[in-house]
């Protein structure tokens, strides 16, 4: 009997620290929302507008130069291509492309015919907490190294790259227009 007594009160004590346990286990902390959008229109980069509009100008006697050397690349045959070949300069916002995860949408901005900056609103819950911050900014920088959509899916967030890549080239789609 004083076994048996024995044995059910370390049971019970055991399972009693199993679940304090893991009532005291929390869940990291994770951002609630996504970090705030760069405001590509304001920025303060490159707070100039009039030297940018005046280029275009100056740059078409250059494209003109310049198709000779570049095999007559000029003319956005090319899906995606931007490289200062006829993007308006302004703001432009991609179509918001969802995903299992949520929902991504790209901006850029457009200066002198090129992209001179991106950003992207995207979810950050769950995993995407831990995915989405860094794959994005790789984006970024690929965006505007690659002056196009051509850029290469972050390993890891291969939902995230396609989403990003289909909304991106919905902007630059915009600003060829």
């Amino acid at each position: 009997m004083r076994r048996s007594t024995a044995a059910a009160v370390g049971t019970l004590t055991g399972a009693a620290l199993i679940v304090g346990v893991r009532l005291s286990v929390s869940a990291p902390a994770v951002p609630a929302a996504a970090p705030p959008a760069v405001d590509l229109a304001g920025s303060g980069q490159d707070v100039a507008p009039a030297p940018t509009k005046k280029k275009p100008a100056d740059a078409d006697k250059d494209d003109d130069s310049d198709k000779g050397a570049d095999g007559g690349s000029d003319g956005g045959s090319s899906e995606g291509e931007a490289g200062g070949s006829g993007l308006k300069d302004g703001v432009y916002k991609g179509a918001a492309v969802k995903n299992p995860y949520g929902t991504i949408q790209v901006s850029i901005k457009v200066e002198g015919g090129k992209i001179t900056a991106a950003d992207a609103t995207y979810p950050t819950t769950a995993d995407s907490a831990t995915i989405n911050p860094p794959a994005i900014a790789a984006l970024k920088q690929s965006t505007v190294k690659a002056q196009s959509a051509d850029v290469d899916a972050v390993s890891g967030a291969t939902f995230t790259s396609e989403s990003y890549v289909k909304s991106l080239q919905a902007a630059i789609d915009e600003a060829n227009a």
